[in-house]
């Protein structure tokens, strides 16, 4: 199954079988390595590449609402709380300054999510990845593959939400609570 397809049915489950409002947080994918290549190719810093990486986020994210017009795009976090429909996180970069989030590769989409969760008081987060994880898995294992980014541990020391790690195959029979 190609990466449009598998995209295409993850979103189509979470519009099935949400019951409570969902906030999706994209990746910066495809968007995100050619950040991750201009900054080679040009030898940036990481506050720029930083900032680049948000604004693949936010691609991603007008990509998701191009495929769901019915869900609702959502910059900042005080917006989040008026709507009832599925969401898609564009991270608004002043936001992530003022909240003293780290410009850092060691933060990704990942460490983003988690953060996110922290301050809406999120019940779960669901991490969906393209690469395939292993069976027998820790926080810590999977950020020495490099399947989580640096920070993430950090980010949710204090969680009180359940977390759950999923393929982007197996994402399709996670049932929503």
């Amino acid at each position: 199954m190609s990466d449009v397809e598998s995209l295409k049915q993850c979103l189509n489950s979470i519009e099935q079988k949400a019951n409570n409002k969902v906030v999706i947080v994209p990746g910066g994918g495809v968007f995100a390595d050619q950040v991750r290549f201009a900054q080679q190719q040009y030898q940036f810093d990481d506050v720029v590449a930083h900032e680049m990486a948000l604004l693949a986020m936010q691609q991603m994210a007008l990509l998701f609402k191009a495929i769901k017009p019915g869900f609702e795009l959502t910059k900042n976090i005080s917006e989040m709380a008026k709507s009832s429909s599925v969401l898609i996180w564009s991270p608004d970069i002043a936001e992530l300054n003022s909240a003293s989030v780290p410009a850092s590769w060691d933060i990704t989409s990942d460490s983003l999510a988690a953060w996110l969760a922290n301050q809406l008081q999120a019940t779960e987060l669901i991490l969906v990845k393209s690469a395939e994880l292993p069976k027998q898995h820790t926080i810590q294992h999977m950020q020495k593959q490099g399947l989580l980014d640096k920070a993430f541990a950090g980010y949710i020391k204090n969680a009180l939400y359940k977390i759950t790690l999923l393929n982007k195959h197996s994402f399709n029979e996670h049932a929503f609570t």
